[in-house]
């Protein structure tokens, strides 16, 4: 595809795009050139006049191959914006979503002293996003983010280091929390919660795309909450909370886990969609521990 100016190779590639079923083809089209140009979302508005050069064109010729096959634009620039924070991905991370900034605004919600020193855990952490952006809004805090993978822990490090958080967001490969000592004021957690069953069924961009550790909660979709209601009940300190990030429909049945660990749900929070995304934890009871020990 070779193009003169930006506001062709625009309007060609969001033809393209639309006669694929793309849901936003101008959006994306923009988004693709300025990446493939190198310049800001605000050039490719303000200044369609300008040309592209060889390079450039050869470059969008390929994103738009690669999109129209599925992949995500955030894949194809390596990062995503989340809680106004731009963030590097990479192949063992999942892409944030906006959905999940309800777990950031839940969290928020509930600290009454935003200088206080309060200790983090963010539970399958991969980019960092959910414990980098709680860090940016809570000065005097600092936390730990764990994740299986260790591409994923890789990549947050880099995004502390980015976001100049590297002195109070620490990065550990384990398996959520069996490897750590202590008690937390607040643990995040976004857990795999899509069945076995339905990743196929779901939608390209995260189907294919998406790495299947971040996504398979087992059978049901709950197998990581089971792992991960006996560990909560024990790395909250008293007074502290969890945000757990629930699938639609999942939240009663992930409720009920949790109770029987002896964690309270104190606070629910629906997503941009209305849906129930975040639950919101408090050690209320006596807990029983992982040995089954009351902690």
């Amino acid at each position: 595809m070779t193009v003169a100016t930006i506001g062709a190779a625009v309007a060609d590639a969001a033809a393209r795009l639309a006669a694929r079923g793309n849901d936003s083809p101008r959006r994306d089209a923009r988004r693709l050139v300025a990446l493939a140009a190198g310049m800001d979302d605000a050039v490719i508005l303000g200044y369609p006049e300008r040309t592209l050069d060889d390079d450039a064109a050869r470059r969008l010729a390929c994103f738009v191959a690669r999109r129209l096959k599925g992949e995500p634009v955030s894949r194809l620039a390596g990062r995503r914006e989340f809680w106004s924070h731009d963030f590097a991905l990479s192949p063992e991370t999942l892409d944030p979503r906006p959905d999940s900034e309800t777990l950031v605004e839940a969290a928020l919600e509930r600290v009454a002293d935003r200088r206080a020193r309060l200790s983090i855990l963010d539970l399958g952490t991969g980019t960092g996003c959910l414990l980098l952006s709680l860090l940016a809004e809570l000065p005097c805090a600092w936390g730990i983010g764990v994740d299986i993978a260790p591409g994923a822990a890789a990549t947050a490090r880099r995004n502390a280091a980015e976001m100049g958080l590297e002195s109070r967001a620490f990065f550990v490969v384990g398996e959520w929390a069996t490897s750590l000592v202590g008690g937390f004021d607040l643990v995040a957690a976004n857990p795999p919660y899509v069945a076995s069953g339905e990743i196929a069924g779901l939608a390209p961009e995260v189907a294919l795309f998406e790495p299947r550790t971040a996504l398979d909660g087992g059978a049901d979709g709950l197998d990581a909450y089971r792992a991960l209601a006996p560990q909560l009940a024990e790395r909250l300190v008293p007074g502290g909370f969890a945000c757990v990030e629930v699938g639609a429909g999942q939240a009663n049945f992930a409720t009920a886990i949790f109770d029987r660990v002896g964690l309270d749900v104190i606070g629910r929070r629906c997503d941009i969609e209305g849906r129930e995304r975040c639950l919101v934890l408090g050690r209320t009871k006596k807990t029983v521990g992982i040995r089954g020990l009351p902690v």
